[in-house]
């Protein structure tokens, strides 16, 4: 849903704002009803969450504009956006989409200072200044200080509107391998270190969720890939979008798209998130240019390429003919030994600062949603150890972290897992559940999913449709109503069901 940003509790100063619309008639909205719905999703947050959670995680969330159906909100510190990808960005997007004219998602990203209580009004503004009959996007970009044509200053001489910077501790030597991540690491370390046209992995695609290292391993990539001479191309999908947009509005498309071209690595993180018929369409392009001339392409994103419905059909494909690899989550066994790296570099800086195994194993097994979370955890260690001159006992750890803990929510159940999973126990492909078929094999494992489907996710009927094989809503109810009435009456069906239940919760 979010694109993604290093964690830290700075301002980003290179977080943009990007319009891409070929057609801008849905987005000319009177500023007012915008801002009316925006009061009501906050209306909405507030009683489902609480004063207190709503007032500490989304009291300076704003709405920066509606354009192209994607809402762009807006925070001013990467902390606050980690936290609210970690932790609320499903009831983010359902609470947004329910009240703002905004069906195609939601954009979160990193306002500056400067912007922060400018940036929407910037939005309009750059709406109502273009031309009526220009169908070229425009975009905002006040983070940098712009250059002659719109450029932005960049450490390549890929492209005017350059990729994104490397943050130069994301390293292969940095990177914690468990059994989760260690294909994608032995992937990712292969590429870097094979001669330009000559990977064996191509494209490689990786897929995981928030805060389980595909960033980091992907800058590791860009990092080495360079330092062996080659030249690379790092993009976030904003910068992507960004540097597509201000090519077309300084006239210089066809350099753009020459340079990109050139490169011999293109990376792209976070692909979910490229918005626009047009931007598509060139990210279209561009790899299968690359990929036609034995260029390297490595490409993350939040689920299977075949996954990411708003990406074009063209663009899955291509990602999903190359590796695909997935980064699991984190085992007890890596978080561990994640906590006691972040703990090293730690005491190497605050040579006081002391942390037994024992606390390091209670963290690791109380925190168990991500990295990002597991560095949250080590720096209030910190912080506790310092500001009160205490040692840091199990105690005093439980203390320290217990926001961590009891703000965690449980796992988020996800279509596509429970279609995997109920092929599996009732033996049939996820092809099977999909398709057109209606034997009784195939018809009872497809109403159980989509029973399953209503239950454990938010999702309204005629998206669960959608999501099997573009089903009629009406068909999907008909399947709880008939799943409902049948753990009724048959006992055993009912404690098969919720044990599926438990199994995709857990």
């Amino acid at each position: 849903m979010f694109e993604r940003q290093e964690l830290g509790d700075t301002v980003d100063t290179a977080s943009v704002v990007v319009i891409a619309a070929e057609d801008t008639a849905g987005v000319q909205l009177e500023e007012v009803s915008v801002q009316e719905a925006w009061e009501r999703v906050r209306r909405r947050l507030r009683a489902e969450l609480g004063e207190d959670v709503f007032s500490s995680w989304f009291g300076r969330l704003e709405l920066a504009g509606i354009v192209e159906g994607v809402a762009y909100l807006t925070v001013p510190t990467r902390f606050l956006k980690s936290w609210l990808e970690a932790h609320y960005a499903e009831r983010l997007r359902v609470n947004c989409m329910a009240e703002l004219p905004a069906p195609a998602g939601v954009l979160l990203s990193v306002r500056t200072v400067s912007r922060e209580t400018t940036v929407a009004p910037r939005v309009e503004a750059a709406l109502r200044a273009r031309p009526a009959a220009t169908p070229a996007p425009v975009a905002t970009e006040a983070a940098r200080p712009a250059v002659a044509g719109g450029a932005q200053p960049c450490e390549s001489d890929l492209v005017d509107a350059c990729g994104t910077a490397l943050d130069k501790r994301m390293s292969f030597q940095s990177f914690v391998v468990g059994k989760s991540n260690q294909l994608a690491f032995a992937a990712a370390e292969r590429i870097a270190g094979a001669p330009a046209g000559q990977s064996p992995y191509n494209p490689l695609y990786l897929h995981a969720g928030v805060g389980l290292g595909k960033t980091h391993l992907l800058q590791a990539v860009a990092q080495e890939a360079r330092r062996q001479g080659k030249r690379v191309a790092y993009f976030t999908a904003d910068r992507f979008m960004y540097g597509f947009v201000a090519a077309l509005k300084s006239q210089t498309a066809l350099a753009f798209k020459e340079k990109l071209r050139g490169i011999d690595l293109l990376i792209v993180d976070d692909v979910q998130f490229i918005q626009g018929k047009s931007i598509q369409q060139e990210f279209g392009h561009t790899i299968n240019a690359l990929l036609d001339a034995g260029k390297q392409i490595v490409v993350a994103g939040d689920r299977l390429a075949g996954e990411l419905e708003a990406l074009d059909e063209r663009i899955r494909s291509r990602l999903g003919g190359g590796l695909v690899v997935e980064v699991g989550e984190l085992d007890e066994a890596l978080r561990v030994k994640i906590l006691a790296t972040r703990m090293d570099a730690l005491q190497g800086a605050h040579p006081n600062f002391q942390v037994g195994p024992d606390v390091v194993a209670y963290v690791a097994r109380v925190v168990a949603t991500n990295g990002r979370d597991l560095d949250g955890a080590a720096n209030r260690l910190l912080a506790h150890a310092t500001l009160s001159g205490q040692l840091v006992t199990l105690e005093t750890a439980e203390s320290a972290i217990r926001d961590l803990v009891r703000t965690r929510e449980p796992r988020r159940v996800k279509i596509e897992d429970i279609q995997k999973l109920v092929a599996t126990r009732y033996n049939v492909s996820r092809a099977d559940i999909l398709s057109e078929r209606r034997t009784a094999a195939v018809v009872k494992p497809r109403q159980i999913a989509m029973y399953l489907s209503k239950a454990l996710t938010p999702r309204s009927l005629p998206e669960i449709g959608r999501r099997f094989g573009g089903r009629d809503h009406t068909t999907v109810l008909h399947a709880v109503r008939k799943i409902e009435k049948a753990i009724s009456e048959d006992r055993s069906l009912h404690d098969e069901v919720d044990l599926l239940k438990r199994m995709l919760q857990e």
